[in-house]
């Protein structure tokens, strides 16, 4: 599979299509909705290159649930401060889009099948599941969009400038990186055989699910691109990419 390394070549790449491309960001702080950052800079310029969709599905870290798959049929989507100790203006902030409810609803109906369970019941390839499962939105205007990072452990985050990543989170991030390359989902969704590396990489694994459902709905005709693939704080990876025709 083609890979490209830069935002530039993905630029020069993309064109307006029904099929939409696939797309991952490492998050990180929420600070970088606010403060004038690397990698908010690279965000702002990947969004106003890609073409222009019918809807956008966010996969998101940050809503957790037990029992089930939830999917957020609103009108107006309120915006969810889960979060503490930042400045005010961060709690300030808010994400004024509008709801899609038919197309949540179209979500809820191919998810039917998908009803999550505790991490022991499911294994990750779950999340490969669903993101083949929803694919089939990409050939109608749909951008699939994960949220989350391919390392995230705050409690071994060391704070300061030019803080020197950790050996585990590179090790981990370009594992990653070189299965994915690769099209190894299988691999990246095996527990086992990943062992103690995801446990320090992923304490808890809400952060690195989005990434496998992204890669699920991606197939061999896609092209991939990394960009902001650095570690940041140490322990958290703000490697995003990108899949596409």
């Amino acid at each position: 599979m083609p890979v490209t390394r830069t935002l530039d070549d993905l630029k020069a790449s993309l064109s307006p299509s029904d099929r939409m491309p696939l797309v991952f960001l490492g998050h990180g702080s929420p600070m970088n909705a606010i403060e004038n950052t690397r990698y908010g800079r690279a965000w702002s310029d990947l969004g106003r290159s890609l073409p222009k969709p019918r809807g956008i599905l966010v996969v998101s870290a940050h809503w957790m649930t037990r029992g089930t798959t939830l999917v957020d049929v609103s009108e107006m989507p309120r915006t969810i401060h889960d979060f503490y100790g930042f400045p005010e203006a961060l709690f300030a902030q808010t994400y004024e889009a509008q709801g899609a409810p038919e197309l949540a609803r179209e979500v809820t109906t191919l998810l039917a099948s998908h009803h999550a369970q505790e991490d022991d019941t499911w294994g990750l390839d779950h999340q490969l599941d669903i993101g083949r499962t929803l694919s089939a939105l990409r050939d109608k205007g749909v951008l699939i969009l994960g949220s989350g990072n391919v390392v995230h452990n705050l409690r071994a985050m060391r704070w300061g400038k030019d803080v020197a990543p950790q050996d585990f989170a590179l090790e981990f991030d370009r594992l990653f990186a070189d299965r994915l390359e690769d099209r190894d989902f299988d691999g990246l969704a095996d527990r086992k055989a990943l062992g103690s590396l995801l446990t320090m990489a992923h304490p808890s694994l809400d952060h690195y699910m989005p990434a496998l459902t992204v890669a699920g709905a991606s197939d061999a005709r896609d092209q991939l691109t990394f960009m902001t693939d650095d570690i940041d704080l140490g322990s958290v990876s703000m490697r995003s990419f990108v899949f596409h025709a």
